[in-house]
């Protein structure tokens, strides 16, 4: 059926569970006829209110924090733009009806992102199972054992919750060193000259932050030269940033004394033997020469870089591919190819998360790239940096990390 033929709101509407939408900032955009049903509220009452202005916290309760609980997930929602799953919460509700008399309520919330096209948080979706009944039943006829053990139970979901967040707050410290760890690693964008790079980088969903992918640009003694190099280690996270961080240096030092990219890349590939972790990494290294307009290249085992002319034409540099770094474990001169290129090329790197998708054939997303970076070859290497990703990325984000290099020649 076409979604065009889907009436969505009408769907909404007729959810036979308690959803209401809220904006990041925790403003009622919408409920469910169940929602308000269950609720004892009407539209009026919800849409276009704070949650908490339509929903406080009992005041006769001083350990009420159902609030709190509520407040600290959609938080992280809109922030991490992750699910999460709360445990068991006593929310107490004021009748409508009866101003200050309020009604003792069990809930169980879930709470999601709803993402726009760039991965931005643009609402959440709260639903709620009520368990009120549930809760009075388990302590009904039998008397005062059955009601013990639904405290107990009670109490144990909420020590659960507690773990949970100390848990939470670890990984947000982590987070942290990461991002830490991050920066001190890779370069920022770099101007040589008038010849701009535009570089991103984009973690696989829910690595910290950090990935085993990495870039670098470095000027070159003697001319007016720059190399530029990207390259993936197999993994994500701090292990994976660990040993990214230390082939990104080894190739960066070899560069700077190597005579062209294919001895830079083999320099790499003797040191990948020695370092625990760069299994299988891969890396390619390209060498800039701005006076003779030439490009210098040599790949091990990644996706070739592209080319684009501003004259027409997409053009993928893979005439000097060999296996990745630790593949030989004797020395051997690898490939290296070179090719021209005339004022206003623009030159691509990129990592194979950019164009690889599960159970699809590389090919597949070599021409997707391919294809937006002809359609986008009049932009400046930022804007086009960002077509590229909004329109090769997954919405919610990737599952393999990618990182693009952008150099206008």
């Amino acid at each position: 059926m076409d979604d065009t033929a889907i009436d969505y709101a009408a769907v909404f509407q007729a959810l036979p569970g308690m959803v209401a939408l809220l904006t990041p900032e925790l403003v009622y955009a919408d409920a469910n006829a169940e929602f308000l049903r269950m609720a004892g509220r009407t539209r009026e009452q919800v849409v276009g209110r704070h949650l908490f202005d339509v929903f406080p916290d009992n005041p006769n309760n001083e350990g009420a924090s159902g609030m709190r609980n509520l407040a600290a997930s959609l938080t992280r929602v809109a922030a991490s733009g992750e699910r999460d799953a709360m445990a068991l919460q006593r929310y107490d509700v004021e009748d409508s009806e009866r101003p200050g008399e309020w009604e003792e309520r069990y809930w169980s919330p879930i709470n999601a992102p709803v993402l726009d096209a760039e991965g931005k948080v643009t609402l959440l979706v709260h639903r709620v199972e009520e368990v009120t009944e549930l809760i009075r039943a388990r302590g009904g006829p039998t008397g005062g054992r059955a009601r013990v053990l639904e405290a107990e139970l009670y109490t144990r979901a909420r020590e659960l919750q507690e773990v949970n967040e100390r848990l939470r707050q670890a990984h947000a410290r982590e987070r942290e060193v990461a991002l830490a760890l991050q920066k001190a690693m890779l370069p920022a964008r770099r101007q040589v000259g008038r010849h701009h790079a535009a570089v991103r980088y984009r973690p696989a969903v829910g690595a910290l932050n950090v990935c085993g992918d990495w870039y670098d640009i470095v000027d070159l003694v003697g001319g007016h030269r720059m190399a530029v190099a990207v390259g993936d280690v197999v993994g994500h996270g701090l292990e994976a940033a660990g040993v990214m961080g230390q082939l990104r240096s080894a190739l960066s030092a070899a560069s700077r004394v190597a005579v062209g990219p294919g001895e830079a890349l083999n320099v790499l590939g003797l040191y990948a033997h020695v370092v625990d972790g760069a299994e299988s990494a891969t890396a390619v290294s390209t060498f800039i020469d701005f006076d003779h307009h030439t490009i210098s290249y040599s790949s091990a085992g990644h996706p070739p870089p592209v080319l684009i002319r501003p004259e027409g034409g997409v053009e993928f540099l893979d005439q000097a591919t060999d296996p990745p770094l630790d593949a030989r474990p004797d020395p051997f001169p690898r490939p290296q190819a070179w090719t021209t290129y005339t004022e206003g090329a623009t030159l691509v790197l990129y990592t194979d998360g950019l164009v690889e998708r599960r159970g699809e054939d590389i090919d597949t997303g070599l021409a997707r790239l391919a294809d937006s970076l002809d359609r986008h070859r009049d932009e400046d290497p930022e804007r086009l940096a960002d077509h590229v990703l909004l329109e090769l990325l997954p919405p919610g984000g990737a599952t393999d990390d990618t990182a693009l290099v952008i150099v206008r020649l």
